[in-house]
């Protein structure tokens, strides 16, 4: 613990307080936000290929289905199936769990920055070239005591997940054609799939009001910028699909 403490934890938090300490006003809530979009846009890579891989995999989900249904009693096959399929789309299933794995110390890290980073006694932890501000004044914008928890920022934080899952869920491309019985598995797996967009956004409701509001900002500041990094890869992803070109018809 003593090695995660020294290679994250401390970083984190003197980068945190060099922050606190440059901007006017002294608002620990605007340097919370400022270091959350540094390491967002740090992982931004990472990110990119994870929600890439993601989309894609949503994309290929009804071909995906359409075998389980074809092979359903032949496992090996389906295995090789979806190898294929997998291969022919250009989709590695496992893409998206790597940069996620690699990103889960850092997020720990932070998540013990924002818990237990915004009290005085916490100061012990800053390098000598960090000046020390005597004191951390955590209520952010007069209001917002981010040691304490905040149902404002804890429903902002679920509605801006809501709008991130809805977005990764949106318009999935259709199989051209489908068995009436592997229609019946489709729409299960879809009604699934709305009870989590649903369900997901709930629990980070209930979760954000039992947590200090300086953790809930981060999460609120996180999901603002993932929707935005959505919009950009998502728009790319549009703008490069080459169109359909016309059949021509002989003269």
């Amino acid at each position: 613990m003593s090695l995660f403490h020294t290679i994250l934890y401390q970083p984190l938090f003197n980068l945190l307080i060099g922050i606190y300490d440059l901007l006017p006003g002294w608002d620990i809530g605007f340097a919370i936000i400022v270091l959350t979009i540094l390491i967002k846009l740090l992982l931004w890579p990472l990110s990119n290929t994870s929600l890439k891989s993601q989309k894609a995999l949503q994309e290929i989900q009804p071909k995906i289905e359409a075998l389980k249904e074809e092979y359903k009693d032949d496992k090996e096959k389906l295995a090789k199936a979806m190898m294929e399929l997998y291969s022919k789309e250009k989709v590695n299933p496992f893409s998206s769990c790597l940069p996620l794995l690699i990103q889960l110390p850092i997020l720990i890290a932070l998540y013990r920055v924002f818990i237990a980073g915004l009290n005085t006694e916490s100061l012990v932890n800053l390098y000598t070239f960090i000046p020390n501000p005597g004191e951390i004044r955590h209520i952010f914008l007069g209001i917002v005591d981010l040691t304490k928890p905040s149902i404002v920022l804890a429903v902002l934080s679920g509605a801006f997940q809501f709008v991130q899952t809805r977005m990764l869920m949106a318009k999935r491309v259709p199989t051209p054609v489908r068995k009436k019985t592997g229609a019946r598995d489709e729409d299960m797996l879809a009604s699934m799939n709305k009870s989590m967009m649903y369900f997901m956004p709930v629990m980070t409701v209930v979760i954000g009001v039992s947590l200090p509001a300086g953790l809930t900002l981060y999460w609120v500041t996180v999901n603002i910028i993932s929707v935005l990094q959505q919009l950009i890869v998502f728009s790319k992803k549009k703008s490069v699909e080459p169109s359909i070109p016309a059949e021509q018809t002989p003269s």
